[in-house]
């Protein structure tokens, strides 16, 4: 994106950010699906340097790893004591080869700064002349940041850290952000002459302004006016605020890309995720990672999708989602649970109460209700009844049941895996299917159906059903002769086999 590539960017991410109270870095907790890191490397990238260099010390058996993940070509460099940033920057240049030209120096905990910035400070330096460039800001509150100082012309003659500053200094309120332009041979030679007389006792980066000011080369500053650009993460408040701020202009970014975002203030959205136009969020939605969503799709309400991919014209209600995909014109929930492996094909539903994982639907496949469906495949067209489970797992080892297309398959179904529903099958309400069944075959495993009459009145006299069933014994002259319900009936020769429904499944739940 750039026609002026610095020759190296410094990222600094040594520190111990004791503040966030925490065993994870500060730079590794995340906003917006990416860690703070990984925003500090994706802007530095975007400017295309010859050279990145990741500063790590704290915690460095976690953050350089971090690092690499996210810019496998940027190169580490260790602070073994963190004694200041001049220090950390001299780090950097010990790792690099010779250089000439522009080096950046910006900080793994800054997630807001934008590519474009750099690119704009880069630009400035080079167009001036610079020896030092400053990206600074104006804040209401500058407290705790260094301060620029000027003089009566305007330019730039320094930096003092809140703590070193005076009275009249701390009233200023053009603040360092600490990030920077240098030209390498001017920061090189300098880094040799910064002391420690401060009240940190440490090596300041800052000290090199002033050193190039008084060797006479040009120092400036670029102000941003998007101070959230310039923001340090240091405590979990601020990471909450840095959070809420990246959220609102990624929904903006997306509703100005045509994208409906019913509710902004109930909607999370990462900036890894894409939303296609004519998408709508509705309330109460938080979508993450790697997750896709096509034209015409509906999310929401009360839903979170995290590496989901989502259809043209897809439904999804009040579900939990990871690792799914869902194709074009597909209806997922209401209370859905969407586990990694799950394929829905064009216009197959899983509804309510569904849970999913490793299953693929086909075509117009549906899963309606109160149903587990583990390491599956549903035939187009098939519909699972109400209250089915795949018995995936025999205690050692996980198994794969398919349906074939369009079979039928009874409420209260166990699929006992490995087993196989032939094409245009039908099995029957309360099934166990232990065996593979052919295609077009009825199988049904629940036996017939019986009656012991008077059970209720000898088991629960005096109760309200047995009331209630003595009340509705027919008249004497509407008694069946067959009916076993005569006084002093044997009990025994009221136990009747149902055979006319032995051999029909029940009607299933659609």
């Amino acid at each position: 994106m750039t026609d002026r590539r610095p020759a190296a960017v410094i990222v600094l991410a040594a520190g111990g950010g004791t503040r966030m109270k925490s065993q994870t870095p500060k730079v590794l907790h995340s906003i917006g699906g990416r860690s703070l890191l990984g925003h500090a490397l994706r802007a530095a990238r975007g400017i295309q340097p010859e050279h990145l260099v990741v500063v790590v010390g704290h915690g460095r058996e976690q953050v350089g790893p971090a690092a690499t993940s996210v810019d496998p070509a940027a190169t580490l460099a260790v602070q073994e004591e963190q004694n200041g940033t001049g220090h950390a920057v001299q780090v950097a240049l010990d790792v690099l080869p010779p250089l000439t030209g522009t080096v950046l120096v910006t900080y793994g905990d800054v997630p807001l700064l934008a590519a474009e910035t750099l690119q704009e400070l880069v630009r400035r330096h080079d167009t001036d002349g610079n020896a030092v460039t400053v990206l600074t800001a104006g804040v209401d509150d500058p407290t705790g940041y260094g301060r620029i100082i000027r003089d009566a012309a305007g330019a730039v003659t320094g930096i003092v850290e809140h703590k070193d500053a005076t009275a009249e200094q701390r009233a200023i309120n053009e603040i360092n952000s600490g990030i920077y332009a240098f030209d390498v041979g001017v920061l090189a030679e300098a880094l040799g002459r910064i002391k420690t007389d401060n009240a940190q006792g440490e090596l300041y980066l800052t000290d090199v302004l002033m050193i190039a000011r008084e060797d006479g080369r040009r120092v400036d500053a670029v102000e941003t006016r998007d101070t959230w650009q310039t923001e340090g993460v240091n405590d979990r408040v601020q990471l909450a605020a840095m959070a809420a701020e990246l959220n609102r202009r990624t929904l903006e970014r997306h509703m100005r890309a045509g994208v409906t975002v019913l509710d902004p203030a109930t909607t999370w959205v990462d900036d890894t995720v894409t939303l296609q136009p004519d998408v709508t969020v509705l309330p109460g939605v938080q979508l993450h990672g790697t997750t896709h969503v096509e034209s015409g799709a509906t999310i929401g309400p009360d839903s979170t999708l995290t590496d989901v991919e989502v259809g043209a014209g897809a439904s999804v209600v009040r579900t939990h989602g990871t690792g799914a995909t869902l194709a074009a014109g597909a209806s997922v929930g209401p209370f859905s649970y969407l586990r990694p492996g799950t394929v829905v094909g064009e216009r197959g539903k899983i509804g309510t109460f569904v849970e999913t994982k490793n299953a693929r639907l086909g075509p117009a496949a549906k899963v309606p209700h109160l149903s587990y469906v583990g390491d599956a495949e549903i035939g187009e067209g098939s519909n699972i009844g109400a209250g089915t489970i795949f018995a995936n797992y025999d205690g050692v080892s996980k198994h794969r049941t398919k349906v074939g297309k369009h079979a039928k398959t009874g409420s209260n179904n166990t699929f006992v895996a490995p087993v196989e529903i032939g094409d245009g099958a039908v099995t029957g309400a309360g099934s166990v299917i232990r065996r593979d069944v052919p295609p077009g075959a009825l199988a049904v495993s629940s036996g017939p159906q019986r009656h012991i009459d008077d059970w209720v009145q000898r088991k629960r006299p005096g109760s309200a059903a047995a009331e209630a069933a003595l009340n509705s014994r027919p008249t004497s002259g509407d008694t069946d002769p067959d009916a076993s319900t005569a006084p002093g009936a044997d009990p025994g020769a009221a136990v009747r086999a149902d055979q006319g429904r032995s051999d029909a499944p029940e009607e299933n739940h659609q």
